[in-house]
């Protein structure tokens, strides 16, 4: 759905700022709907069979649209891995020729690990006649789970899904950017890294790719199951050494003999396979921005890749915004400021301290609302675009100018909320959360900041 379709029914930004921010961020997801992007990119059916396999939060939806489009004479097969509740209605009521399977996110668990195991299955005996159709989006990397292994030829041993669950957990609350996370986790895999793709080989692989990262690089989408990876195991190690997570002694050893290492860059495994980006933040940004331009906005986007701690990042989003309204500096008001990227919250645990709930948009916006202390005429909307800040129910959040004043009246401090990592029940007290629900695509953080 593009911005023109919206800007009809979208609120006046000036009457109506908080309605206004929503219609931004629903446009910025229509924007990445895996049924409004994925026929371009789709290949034609191949001399023997094709097999649809891949993992992610857009991966119902995603399956749904291949099997909407693909020829109904042709054969089609396979499993994708989603997460709970992340199955188009339509698709859940009359499934289709590719099965979808839901498991845990971001924290991998039993039933991830068992339709990880079938899907490596369904790779046996492809042949140089067969496709291979991956579809792979945000999420990924816990959705499609399957321990390291190492040893094979002599005394060896593996990783357990207890083992993966903490360290997945350890580097959640690090603070490490996504690619560090993503490193890790392909060296402790034994599917992600592009060995999911060698072992599909002879077979022809053509990945279709949503982005949730800062650079759109395939090779961390997902931990980049389908492509050689550049990264080492040494790389890896560094990486569990900056952020002090510890992995079993005998997973460190085979890390520091190389016995984990990835399939590299020009590896003949990959020779002949695809992979095409069909939906980024930066397009979806895009769209947001014509639709705030279309009602007579300036609108200004910052960058689809912003990293860095979630309050801190919400702190200079908001000294920007004082800086428009006070000096017109960058830009001139009225306008839109947009950004996307992935932040981090980096989780301190002290004793005594009970900790709260909310993700990294909430987090951004706590840090936003302290630095904004109540400045007229700036709204400030950050959103998941999966539908989901974390692990909770709410997309993220709204800030507005009387934020901090109806706060006070509650008794609800900043402050406090930021020590305890409670956006969550910071905004849900305020009535400000966003919700709604599964979007069924994921390209990450969405932040538009409207100054009037």
């Amino acid at each position: 759905m593009t911005a023109a379709l919206h800007s009809a029914a979208a609120p006046d930004p000036r009457r109506d700022p908080r309605g206004f921010l929503r219609a931004l961020y629903d446009t910025a997801v229509a924007r990445a709907q895996p049924a409004e992007v994925i026929a371009d990119f789709l290949p034609p059916p191949p001399k023997g069979r094709t097999l649809v396999i891949g993992a992610g939060k857009a991966g119902g939806a995603m399956a749904a649209a291949v099997d909407a489009l693909w020829p109904a004479e042709a054969p089609l097969s396979g499993l994708v891995i989603t997460r709970y509740d992340h199955v188009p209605a339509a698709h859940r009521a009359r499934p289709g020729r590719i099965e979808v399977v839901e498991a845990a996110h971001p924290v991998p668990d039993a039933a991830g690990l068992a339709a990880t195991r079938r899907l490596m299955e369904l790779t046996r005996g492809l042949t140089a006649d067969d496709l291979v159709l991956c579809l792979i989006s945000g999420g990924g990397s816990a959705l499609l789970t399957q321990p390291a292994r190492w040893g094979d030829d002599g005394p060896g041993g593996s990783l357990t899904l207890d083992d993966k669950q903490r360290i997945n957990r350890a580097l959640l609350e690090s603070g490490a950017a996504i690619g560090e996370m993503n490193c890790v986790r392909k060296h402790l895999s034994a599917v992600k890294g592009g060995r999911l793709a060698a072992m599909c080989a002879p077979a022809r692989v053509v990945t279709l790719l949503i982005s949730d990262v800062p650079g759109d690089e395939p090779a961390v989408i997902a931990s980049g199951p389908t492509v050689p990876d550049a990264t080492s195991c040494a790389d890896a190690l560094a990486i569990l050494e900056r952020y002090r997570i510890d992995v079993p002694a005998a997973a460190r050893a085979a890390l520091q003999d190389g016995t984990l290492e990835t399939p590299k860059p020009g590896d003949a495994r990959f020779a002949g396979h695809e992979v095409k980006l069909i939906a980024a933040p930066q397009a979806s940004l895009e769209a947001a921005a014509a639709l705030a331009r279309a009602h007579g906005l300036e609108a200004h986007i910052l960058s689809d890749e912003i990293e860095g701690e979630s309050r801190v990042v919400g702190a200079l989003h908001a000294a920007l915004a004082r800086q428009v309204a006070h000096r017109g500096q960058p830009f001139k008001a009225p306008c839109v400021i947009l950004s996307g990227g992935e932040t981090t919250v980096t989780v301190q645990r002290r004793e005594g301290l009970k900790l709260g709930r909310g993700g990294r948009a909430g987090e951004f916006l706590l840090g936003c609302a302290q630095a904004l202390a109540g400045q007229p005429g700036v709204h400030v909307i950050a959103a998941d675009t999966d539908g989901i800040d974390g692990v909770e129910d709410n997309a993220g959040a709204i800030v507005a100018p009387d934020t901090l004043s109806r706060a006070r009246s509650l008794g609800l401090s900043v402050a406090d909320h930021l020590d305890r990592h409670d956006a969550y029940g910071f905004f849900s007290a305020l009535g400000d959360l966003v919700v709604t629900g599964p979007t069924f695509t994921n390209v990450n953080d969405f932040r538009g900041v409207l100054v009037c």
